[in-house]
């Protein structure tokens, strides 16, 4: 609190200069919002004050309203700590003013700091600077005007696109927009806005309210049908979400009654939006974000990290691959090693095709992915690994070769190279049992496309060095994934969550219930696609080995279902070969395949568990309960045991890694808002019919006993335990 600040001075020419101070992004807290209307009002008064600039200290102008706010309303519902200044502030005091204002923009003016510059008289922009209203990513619009005044600047149809995707656009485009007026130097950049300010003043410019504009607005029809579509593709690609249609709605508003009726219907809509389920999800996925980046004994314990200049990736299939691109993406060397130049061959062009599916999709210029591809380096030995800062193995589930690997890599690498794993469900210390660096193996676990994944799995053993751990975060972040810190388990946090999730679909495909029925109820509820269509996509060996690891086990609470292998022995594979549960064309989306029926009643004989023989009856909502209702059951043993720092970590988890609706908060976020009590209730009934696959934990019983939120710390704090 003690940096935030707001400072006015006034310069010899009669410009008073108010300067924003809040690092690192000079958020618009209620505090400054306040103070911004005391130095208004005192500018006002002043005779020796002409026109004002409004800058950002810092290279900034303001990265939006402090959403710490939000957070505070979501614990206590007061609505009031939003502070009531949109119609106030940017109209009355700013925009309505006697006197005219200039915002001096670098480096970011996002949400609401892109909002009290567009209250201003003109728009002044450093080189490069971001400009964006991306609001709905909070489950709000915005809030200070923006969806009135951006399409009055920019037109309808820029406008629209801008708040619903939620992307920041630059100044440069934001002058041949109309946004911005004028791109200049940093250097120039105060100088050119006091005398622009001047200009205004001194009407040698025009002064102009963006609120009264109609000249971009274009005739009501058109700008009415586009919104209209605009509406048609929001439902497409964002169902769920309240925000998109609210922020249409009150964009027409202003356009047909006029902007300062818009203004006061975004208000009224943007309180109701702060206190909706999609606002708590997302503003606490935020939040949860950023509290990843602290581990106890690890962030705190003094440490820097070391430089990783060079990685080393053992395997180029799928995993390794993926890796490796990552890792070349962010200008980081890797030495690639496969055994046989076949397989090295193999893995080479995978690393290209991915770089090329970049290019061809307009992510990256094809000079930037052969720079890339330039630092990579094939290799069919050890002999280049004493360069390499940490070594990643990405081999295939055996333990045996695993652990020789581990060996050789200890005499082969420098004595503080990072030893680490991307297994996805075994034991490292079983991985690293015969070495003597048990202090540097650590589990790296990507997930596939690992180049795309935002989620990087740190997994650490009871021995793994809080070093290690720092170097493998920031090395993270320089990749541009979120590390997630777990302790060492069978699956992890991840993979071991979400077992009970592709079980419980085969348990329910084995009762009766209709594959493509569940896939849609689970679309339906915001993941990216169905259990099914999900094991068509990954293949059927993955399901096969990493099913077998977990149900050994967690043989107490396990399904096993035949239906995997009765569809490889009818020559299916999933997408690999084009046959699955769903037909796969070229150019078409994934169909049905009705020819998979009768394998899967023939999975249905073989298990025998209908009762009577006949399909179960359920609703949408039960199959969706008895889909993610275990997941949340093997959330709770994992919460029980200290495997994650905080239950957050479980939702940023399950959002980056399991692509968990984002809008839902993750997965105990999600259970939270449900109730401990309801889910436990619901899962002894089950277990009671279907057998131990439902049964409750007893962390969850205790807090369902207790009334308690599965988040709520346990009395005595299981991340204390020495895992962690």
């Amino acid at each position: 609190m003690s940096n935030m600040r707001l400072t006015m001075e006034v310069g010899g020419d009669g410009v008073a200069i108010i300067r924003i101070s809040n690092p690192p992004v000079n958020a618009l807290a209620p505090r400054i919002l306040a103070g911004l209307k005391e130095k208004y009002s005192e500018a006002m008064k002043r005779d020796d004050v002409k026109a004002i600039v409004v800058i950002g200290e810092g290279g900034r102008f303001s990265g939006g309203f402090d959403i710490s706010v939000f957070e505070a309303i979501h614990k206590d519902g007061d609505i009031s700590r939003l502070p009531d200044v949109s119609v106030d502030l940017l109209i009355n005091t700013i925009e309505d003013a006697k006197k005219p204002s200039v915002a001096a923009i670098e480096g970011l003016a996002l949400g609401g700091g892109l909002e009290l510059a567009l209250g201003c008289h003109a728009r002044i922009s450093a080189p490069k600077a971001q400009l964006g209203l991306p609001e709905l990513t909070l489950g709000v619009i915005p809030g200070f005007g923006g969806t009135q005044r951006l399409p009055r600047l920019v037109g309808v149809s820029k406008a629209v696109e801008m708040m619903l995707s939620s992307k920041p656009i630059t100044s440069e485009e934001g002058k041949k927009l109309g946004l911005i007026d004028a791109v200049v130097s940093s250097e120039e950049l105060l100088n050119v806005s006091r005398r622009w300010a001047l200009d205004i003043a001194e009407r040698l410019k025009p002064w102009v309210s963006s609120l009264r504009r109609t000249d971009k607005i274009g005739p009501l029809s058109e700008a009415r049908e586009l919104l209209r579509r605009a509406r048609q593709q929001a439902r497409l690609t964002a169902p769920n979400m309240p925000q998109h249609q609210a922020c249409l709605d009150v964009i027409e508003e202003g356009i047909v009654f006029g902007g300062y009726s818009g203004v006061l219907k975004e208000a009224k809509v943007f309180n109701e939006l702060v206190l909706s389920s999609t606002s708590k999800g997302l503003v606490h996925v935020f939040f949860s974000q950023r509290a990843t980046s602290k581990v106890p004994n690890v962030t705190n314990a003094g440490l820097k990290p070391r430089d990783i200049k060079k990685v080393a990736v053992i395997g180029g299939g799928l995993m390794g691959s993926g890796i490796a691109t990552a890792f070349i993406l962010s200008n980081i060397p890797v030495i690639l090693k496969e055994i046989n130049s076949e397989y090295l061959q193999k893995g080479m062009k995978a690393v290209e095709a991915n770089l090329q599916g970049l290019v061809a999709r307009r992510k990256m210029t094809r000079d930037k992915a052969e720079k890339a591809l330039s630092i990579l380096k094939g290799v069919l030995d050890y002999s280049e690994f004493k360069k390499v800062d940490m070594v990643i193995e990405a081999v295939i589930e055996n333990i045996p070769l695993k652990q020789s690997m581990f060996s050789e890599f200890e005499k082969v690498c420098h004595p503080h190279c990072i030893l680490a794993t991307n297994t996805s469900t075994i034991d490292l210390n079983i991985i690293g049992e015969k070495t003597s660096s048990q202090d540097r193996i650590i589990g790296a676990h990507f997930f596939s496309p690992a180049h795309v994944m935002p989620l990087l799995e740190i997994v650490r053993t009871e021995k793994t060095s809080a070093q290690a751990i720092l170097d493998l975060m920031t090395v993270g972040k320089l990749i541009k994934k979120v590390p997630v810190v777990v302790g060492n388990c069978i699956g992890f946090a991840v993979n071991r969550a979400f077992f009970p999730y592709t079980q419980g679909a085969h348990l329910l495909a084995n009762l009766g219930v209709d594959v493509f029925r569940i896939d849609r109820v689970i679309s339906n509820f915001g993941m990216p696609m169905g259990p099914f269509q999900l094991q068509d996509l990954a293949g059927y060996g993955v399901a096969m080995a990493t099913g077998k690891v977990l149900r050994t086990a967690f043989s107490d609470r396990s399904f096993k279902s035949p239906l995997v292998e009765l569809l490889l022995e009818n020559g299916r594979n999933g997408k690999n070969n084009g046959k699955g549960y769903y037909i796969y064309e070229k150019g078409s989306k994934p169909k049905p395949d009705p020819s998979v029926l009768p394998i899967i009643e023939e999975s249905r004989r073989v298990t025998h568990i209908m009762p009577g023989g006949k399909p179960i009856s359920v609703t949408d909502q039960e199959i969706l309960e008895m889909l993610l209702f275990p997941v949340v059951n093997e959330a709770c043993r994992i919460l029980d045991e200290g495997v994650v720092v905080r239950a957050s970590d479980l939702d940023v988890a399950s959002v980056l890694g399991m692509s968990f609706p984002t809008y839902r908060g993750g997965i105990v976020f999600w259970a939270d808002s449900i109730g401990s009590e309801y889910i436990f209730t619901s899962l002894k009934k089950w277990s009671e019919v279907y057998g131990s696959f439902f049964k409750p934990s007893k962390f969850l019983e205790e807090r369902a006993r207790k009334g308690m939120t599965l988040s709520a710390p346990a009395v005595t704090s299981q991340a204390s335990r020495s895992r962690m």
